[in-house]
């Protein structure tokens, strides 16, 4: 019987998980999600995902794909999954895709957010960075934009990474401004570990004066993830969409 590939779109709160990807020693909601469809589908799953988060980080919007036998055990699979999985992951849909289709390469552009709340609140503390000193916006939006003069953002990625190379195509970062909550928005091609972290690190202690809004160009072209900021905390960072062509699926905003 020839298998049929689907697409699953979820989201979850990466709180009380080491990330996406299964680790041997540690609860990921990759694990988590294979658990609950071999549950109920009664067969073996293997999610490929459309990227990694880190331990703590959130994703408003993930896909995986998973291969299948059989579609008619599809059946209200949603329903069931969101019955079956904590509270803190959810399952949004489950599509048929052609068997070509790739949940990782497939991607064309991932978006995300870093959020950062302003005042201690009980719906953000967890979910979001609190800043008890209000930093400058207005250079950090400065040096947000000179972020895109450059592709090589070696400087902005984990030690030791095994990538072939540190070329990422920025399309956009905007800050969003609410009255005690504000949004760094960031989309690109391609993402490296750890690298928005690394970012709004960067941008705070720019923020903050600790670095000068032109010492970024030197930061950037020193490919040394030393002369960067700090990584900020993994809490405030959600991945918020995954970007693919029309062919795949139409994804509904």
């Amino acid at each position: 019987m020839k298998s049929n590939r689907f697409f699953i779109e979820f989201a979850y709160n990466g709180t009380n998980y080491h990330g996406w990807q299964r680790q041997p020693d540690a609860i990921t909601v990759q694990e988590k999600l294979e658990e609950g469809m071999q549950l109920l589908l009664r067969e073996s799953i293997s999610l490929v995902g459309a990227g990694r988060t880190d331990a703590g980080v959130h994703a408003k919007q993930m896909f995986a794909h998973f291969e299948l036998d059989d579609p008619n055990k599809l059946d209200n699979i949603v329903y069931k999954l969101n019955r079956w999985l904590p509270d803190d992951i959810s399952v949004f849909t489950v599509v048929n895709v052609n068997e070509t289709a790739h949940a990782r390469f497939d991607a064309t552009a991932r978006s995300y957010e870093y959020h950062f709340h302003l005042r201690p609140d009980p719906f953000f503390n967890h979910n979001s960075h609190i800043l008890y000193r209000l930093p400058d916006f207005n250079k950090m939006n400065q040096a947000a934009q000179l972020l895109l003069e450059y592709n090589d953002f070696e400087c902005f990625s984990r030690s030791n990474s095994d990538v072939h190379t540190y070329l990422c195509d920025l399309m956009n970062v905007s800050f969003e401004h609410q009255k005690y909550h504000v949004i760094f928005h960031i989309k690109a091609n391609r993402f490296l570990r750890n690298m928005v972290r690394a970012i709004v690190g960067t941008l705070l202690e720019i923020g903050y004066d600790k670095m000068s809004v032109d010492h970024l160009h030197e930061v950037l072209k020193s490919k040394n993830r030393s002369m960067a900021g700090p990584s900020a905390p993994a809490q405030g960072l959600y991945l918020s969409r995954v970007h693919y062509p029309d062919h795949i699926f139409k994804i509904e905003d």
